[in-house]
């Protein structure tokens, strides 16, 4: 057969000019040749915070304060991963009611974050709305509910950290200030209506078509001997890792990628991406899920999609909904004030280091501080960061599915995909701008 006669290359690229993401702006190239993705790049673009640098020289407490402005969203998960990396390396105990209220602050913060997801960012791209505000216009009674539970974390932060955005209460050695017991107590009906509604939110997310799509993937997280995980235990993963909190830098590292400002998280084993967040969490720590949510679960049957289909993980979030929520009821229905809300402590001279549960997933801080008491250097990787290398994976092996869509249809799919990682209130709509290029 002559060279004119053989059959000409087909070949599209799909090109993600400004791509919203959870911490900035980003961008997506998808290069297809007959059929195959022969490149994939997500690219961050937005400009460096550079809040690694911005606590060098600080003391251990204004860290916690600077890092709450890293995330809107998310300010209890910088906040905790700093101030146990401390507590860790100054030898501080602190009184079991300060550890309770810890993990009370991260049920407001995990609820308010779940609850915004699973309806405003996600839950439209099942149903077939653009936003949550066109779901909203259809569904009013449902989104006020969802708005309900929202306040109800919110409200959570609020009373623990002094206001529900960057909260200010959080001190080395415990608080600031300790709510007292009665306005804890005053908060707990809006928790009970909270549970209710985490409750049917499981049935209704449940009831979804999930795209077809399965993989395996190295799933990691935190987990604890007797408690699902928030702020301590070890980081476990679906093959085999089981390390200290302080250790992730022994088999994980980051690097730089051609094409974006933030860094990629790997293992240094060279097994490839891995992924945090719920479904790391329900697959790898489920037994530890409050009994509302293992039965919440049980009743999905989603527990194995969860584990292989990304698209499942609106189920997992709405699980651990009613984990937090009902476990931020317990927590309240057994507190006692802290004896010391703030004890003493000393600087020395080390590594602080530590890793949290962020609603996304792990969140990893290392401080090194030095013999004044202020930080020398800072390392802080969070779960987006550990979530790339895995997202640019999962999007090629949807691609196939995807490109034989109608343009509009295969925006939509790919839209929803990167959706179900969990990007911040930025990409609430219109996540991708999506072109194809047809050589």
């Amino acid at each position: 057969m002559s060279a004119a006669a053989k059959k000409p290359v087909e070949e599209r690229v799909y090109e993600v000019g400004e791509l919203t993401r959870v911490e900035g702006e980003g961008s997506l190239r998808l290069r297809v040749r007959d059929g195959e993705v022969v490149e994939a790049r997500f690219g961050i673009f937005e400009t460096p915070r550079y809040f690694e640098q911005l606590v060098v020289g600080r003391t251990p407490d204004e860290v916690i304060d600077i890092v709450a402005r890293i995330c809107g969203i998310c300010p209890v998960a910088y906040q905790m991963s700093a101030v146990h990396g401390f507590e860790d390396l100054f030898g501080v105990r602190v009184d079991p009611s300060t550890r309770a209220l810890r993990r009370l602050f991260y049920c407001g913060e995990w609820i308010e974050s779940h609850a915004l997801h699973v309806y405003f960012l996600h839950a439209p791209d099942f149903l077939g709305y653009e936003s949550g505000i066109a779901l909203a216009a259809d569904h009013g009674p449902l989104v006020e509910k969802a708005l309900r539970m929202k306040k109800a974390g919110n409200r959570l932060v609020a009373l623990l950290g002094g206001r529900p955005i960057h909260p200010v209460s959080v001190r080395v050695g415990g608080w600031s200030r300790a709510p007292r017991t009665a306005e804890l107590r005053e908060h707990r009906p809006a928790l009970v209506e909270a549970l209710e509604i985490a409750r049917e939110t499981v049935d209704i997310v449940a009831g979804f078509t999930m795209p077809a799509f399965a993989r395996e993937s190295r799933l990691v997280s935190l987990r604890h001997a007797a408690e699902y995980p928030y702020n301590d235990g070890r980081i476990v993963s679906s093959d085999g890792i089981d390390i200290s909190p302080a250790a992730w830098r022994d088999v994980f590292e980051e690097h730089h990628v051609e094409g974006s400002n933030a860094l990629h998280a790997r293992a240094v084993d060279g097994r490839g991406p891995y992924l945090v967040g719920p479904a790391a969490r329900i697959t790898l720590a489920a037994d530890q899920l409050h009994p509302l949510a293992r039965e919440a679960l049980a009743s999905s049957g989603f527990a194995e999609q969860i584990r292989t289909n990304v698209y499942a993980s609106i189920v997992a979030r709405a699980v651990e909904l009613v984990h937090a929520v009902a476990e931020a009821i317990d927590i309240i229905d057994a507190y006692r004030p802290p004896s010391e809300p703030l004890v003493h402590w000393q600087s020395r001279p080390g590594v602080a280091a530590w890793a949290t549960e962020a609603p996304r997933g792990l969140l990893f801080h290392r401080y090194e501080v030095d013999e004044a008491g202020r930080i020398r250097s800072a390392q802080i990787v969070p779960p987006t960061a550990q979530n790339q290398a895995a997202i640019e994976r999962d999007l090629v092996a949807a691609a196939p599915e995807a490109i034989a869509l109608p343009h509009e249809a295969a925006t939509r799919r790919l839209e929803q995909m990167i959706r179900s990682y969990d990007p911040c209130i930025s990409c609430a709509t219109h996540f991708l701008d999506l072109t194809i290029e047809e050589a």
